[in-house]
């Protein structure tokens, strides 16, 4: 009867009563099967009053999180030392992300593989590539959640990645690469000579020959360096000048407005839209610096890659030695 009276001392306030408690006891005996087996009195209870200890710590850790929209932004935020580009793509892609229905409520420590596949399918089912460079962002995202402790787990890691195939990239042939060059003579377009050099014989990427300063030239070694603060890539690397002979020296510039110059010479070029493919200059250059100098090691240099596999899947179209030929006569 003492013990009873205890039990109602200890209850008042609490809307359970002893035999509430006693069954809540005998399931989580239950639950704990041969862990709680065999137990005299006191064992029992330190092992019940410790289970209860890990089961409310772990319920306090679930009810610390955010939605999807907030750590997405989050995360975006720390990445502060992305260039502005690469800042405006990443923007880009979360927003897609959190336009799928239902998605950026969610719970980011609830959230299951199945509804992380579902989003990046939804957002970027169309286009495998976009898929690819998703599921890396939504993987970032999780990520950075995980060392804020608002998830336990990256669920986006049990998505397969899927492979990507890449369509082949034909160089331009010598009679479209004299157009372009013909198209840069025009008084309206001197200025973009010495750029439309250096991605057609030096295979440096336009967003990297938008990015060039003065001080990044070294005329009198005939070199350009590409700094890691100018690489897509962030490694640094020289590459030669070649194909700047017969430019006017007022003309050796990168000019202002640099990305509508160069849409405006392509399209004064023929080339409008889907026509032109991104890039192409740099294959080009790939392809016939391969079948002429046959010297993959220093391809692989000037490319600026860590290993040549890249060059020998990607940029190395098979090219007729005639119009390598014809290519390389062009920048002499």
């Amino acid at each position: 009867m003492k013990s009873n009276h205890i039990a109602k001392q200890l209850l008042k306030g609490v809307s359970l009563s002893q035999s509430d408690l006693a069954r809540l006891a005998l399931e989580a005996i239950e639950s704990l099967g041969d862990l709680a087996e065999g137990l005299d009195r006191i064992e029992l209870i330190t092992l019940l009053r410790n289970t209860l200890r890990e089961g409310v710590s772990a319920m306090k850790a679930a009810a610390h999180t955010v939605s999807l929209e907030e750590a997405a932004w989050a995360s975006v935020e720390a990445r502060r030392d992305l260039r502005p580009t690469s800042r405006r793509d990443l923007r880009h892609f979360v927003r897609r992300l959190l336009k799928v229905p239902g998605a950026a409520v969610l719970p980011l420590r609830a959230i299951t593989p199945t509804q992380c596949k579902k989003i990046l399918t939804e957002a970027f089912g169309a286009s495998p590539s976009s898929f690819v460079k998703g599921r890396a962002i939504l993987h970032s995202i999780f990520t950075y959640g995980m060392k804020q402790e608002w998830c336990d787990s990256n669920p986006v890691s049990r998505i397969d990645v899927p492979k990507v195939k890449e369509k082949a990239i034909v160089p331009l042939a010598p009679a479209e690469v004299e157009k372009l060059k013909e198209t840069a003579q025009r008084p309206e377009f001197r200025d973009m000579q010495l750029s439309l050099s250096l991605m057609l014989y030096g295979g440096i990427r336009p967003t990297e020959v938008s990015r060039l300063q003065e001080s990044d030239f070294d005329w009198e070694n005939k070199q350009v360096i590409i700094r890691p603060s100018t690489s897509k890539t962030g490694g640094g690397r020289t590459v030669p000048l070649r194909g700047i002979k017969g430019i006017r020296k007022k003309d050796l510039i990168i000019p202002q407005g640099w990305n509508r110059k160069w849409h405006d010479l392509r399209r004064a070029a023929g080339y409008r839209g889907k026509s032109w493919v991104p890039d192409v200059c740099r294959h080009t250059f790939a392809s016939y610096h391969a079948a002429y100098f046959r010297n993959l090691a220093a391809l692989q240099l000037e490319m600026g890659h860590r290993d040549a596999s890249l060059l020998m899947t990607r940029y190395m179209a098979p090219a007729l030695k005639k119009d390598a030929e014809a290519f390389w006569q062009g920048a002499k």
